[in-house]
């Protein structure tokens, strides 16, 4: 998308906000969890929507690499991916607001302005929400995304505004919804909180903001706090009282005329209902109290698949049991290369491929949490993109009774130094402050090479440049590879230290034997470690501790 009087979708921008808005919900989750006490206060609203994005932007990567340059399909695939991975109630409303705005940008002619496009489009999102919510509720992601169309075809309507004007007062809108909120809902009222729906799409009109004008939106969080009705009274199973005790999801084949009377019978069984999608897919969302009959009801009108069952009230006590089952502690560490990978496995981790650009997802990260069969599981992420999906596999593994800490590493690095200080016979609180603390103190950097002509924090690169990062921002541009590394070590080693470690990359040459013998002259007092990393795009990586 330009900032054109003249439709203009552009694919680095869709890219972008995929990206964004994925990466927010990533940093807002535990915030939007926390808020969550309609319609059921478990906890979980920020993960899943979380979750939705991102099996979102799979599935559009997915399509894109088959077909790199068609806007359209990637439109498509954002939007069905959405639907098939929606989660909750809130992730499935969302699922719809982003089908109906994608499908009419997807309509978009060469014609049409930018600012029209996405303002109908808006439009069309909450109209299509509101009817696929079997009672809607307002102080709801309802009402958030009303209030954003609405400010979205004021602000379309004044010709010289564009596409960024017009997302920019949608933004602004939401935020001052999610605001009202707790005087549309008493619930909301009661426990001091906004809704936490609309707080998640917030954080999404943000990245759009974001992505089309390349500037950070800034967004207020207003009475957020910790809630006065307890998330937490989940544990003592009063779920049940006045409302249904479980949640059923399934996604459904069907034909279209299928479910006006499916929508009739799901209502009359239950509550929080909500279907989406369309063209013979979708995605049913409901709380009953008898779930064989709302199973039933989706057979009667298709052929239903994929079916979820959560009892509210047992939730917590079947994590209890499974966890009952699971014994011990094990690690899961994201490793970005072979010889990474092999130096984690030898400690007994279970090991993750990541890297640059192969961020694990939600689901493997939580694949592997399950599969090391332990009561006790610490994750190490070892990269700031991993760490929100890190985060959200945790949250689901705990819902699963696993008991499971994150430790923030943000560099491979990290992870050594906090793997080499690991004590399974350690308390677990005790061994998460011993490897937190070794990470924390462990001062990263790395040496790579510029893949384009671009602007750093530390001045103009180009092509095949050798750029120095310290702490994850580039720090040094030079010619030559070994003159950035040694200028990387001098600044680290600066701050004080008595250990280096070097990992050397996939095509590093002998980069790093000739630091080991730069930091043995220049700093004869310090130790270092040299392993054979393996990993992509970067020739070396550092750590002085």
């Amino acid at each position: 998308m330009a900032q054109a009087d003249v439709a203009t979708f552009d694919l680095d921008v869709v890219r972008r906000f995929a990206d964004l808005a994925v990466d927010g919900l990533s940093a807002s989750r535990e915030e939007i969890d926390a808020l969550n006490v309609y319609p059921v206060p478990d906890g979980d609203t920020g993960t899943n929507m979380f979750l939705t994005v991102e099996s979102a932007r799979d599935a559009m990567a997915a399509a894109l690499e088959e077909h790199p340059d068609d806007l359209r399909l990637a439109m498509r695939a954002y939007a069905r991916g959405a639907l098939l991975g929606a989660r909750g109630n809130s992730g499935v409303i969302f699922s719809q607001l982003i089908g109906a705005l994608l499908r009419r940008i997807g309509r978009a002619g060469p014609d049409d302005r930018s600012a029209s496009v996405f303002a109908e489009g808006m439009a069309l999102a909450t109209e299509a929400a509101y009817a696929a919510v079997g009672k809607p509720v307002e102080g709801t992601i309802l009402s958030v995304a009303r209030a954003a169309s609405e400010a979205a075809a004021t602000a379309a309507e004044v010709r010289e505004d564009r596409l960024g004007d017009v997302v920019r007062a949608a933004a602004s809108a939401a935020r001052e919804a999610l605001a009202r909120t707790p005087e549309q809902l008493p619930v909301l009222a009661q426990a001091g909180v906004v809704d936490a729906g609309g707080r998640g799409l917030c954080v999404v009109l943000d990245a759009a903001e974001s992505a089309i004008t390349g500037k950070r939106a800034t967004t207020a969080t207003p009475h957020v706090g910790s809630p006065a009705i307890p998330v937490a009274r989940i544990q003592t199973g009063d779920l049940t009282e006045g409302g249904p005790a479980y949640e059923v999801m399934y996604l459904l084949e069907a034909d279209d005329d299928a479910i006006a009377p499916l929508r009739e019978e799901l209502a009359s069984l239950g509550d929080s209902l909500v279907v989406v999608g369309g063209e013979g897919l979708w995605n049913v969302h409901v709380h009953v109290a008898d779930v064989g009959a709302a199973v039933e009801a989706g057979i009667r009108a298709g052929s239903p698949r994929r079916i979820e069952v959560t009892h509210f009230a047992e939730q917590i006590d079947r994590a209890r049991d499974k966890r009952a089952e699971r014994r011990g502690r094990r690690l899961v560490i994201v490793a970005a290369g072979p010889g990474l990978n092999a130096l984690f496995r030898e400690s007994g981790a279970l090991v993750i491929d990541g890297g640059p650009g192969r961020r694990p997802s939600t689901r493997e990260v939580l694949e592997a949490i399950e599969q090391t069969a332990a009561e006790e599981v610490i994750v190490l992420p070892n990269d700031p993109d991993s760490l929100g999906v890190a985060e959200a596999a945790a949250h689901e593994a705990e819902a699963k009774g696993i008991h499971v800490v994150v430790i923030p590493t943000r560099a491979q690095v990290q992870g050594i130094a906090a793997l080499a200080v690991h004590e399974p016979g350690r308390p677990l609180d005790s061994d998460v402050v011993h490897m937190t603390a070794a990470a924390r103190g462990a001062r990263h950097g790395a040496v790579t090479v510029a893949a384009k002509d671009a602007m750093t924090t530390a001045g103009p690169c180009s092509v095949g440049d050798a750029l120095g990062v310290i702490n994850g921002d580039f720090a040094i541009v030079a010619k030559d590879l070994y003159e950035v590394a040694c200028g990387v070590l001098e600044r680290l080693i600066g701050g004080g230290g008595e250990l280096v470690t070097l990992v050397a990359g996939a095509e590093a040459g002998d980069l790093a034997q000739a630091c080991e013998a730069w930091v043995q002259r220049a700093h004869p007092g310090v130790d270092v470690v040299v392993y054979e990393g393996g990993q992509d795009r970067y020739p070396l990586l550092v750590a002085v501790e």
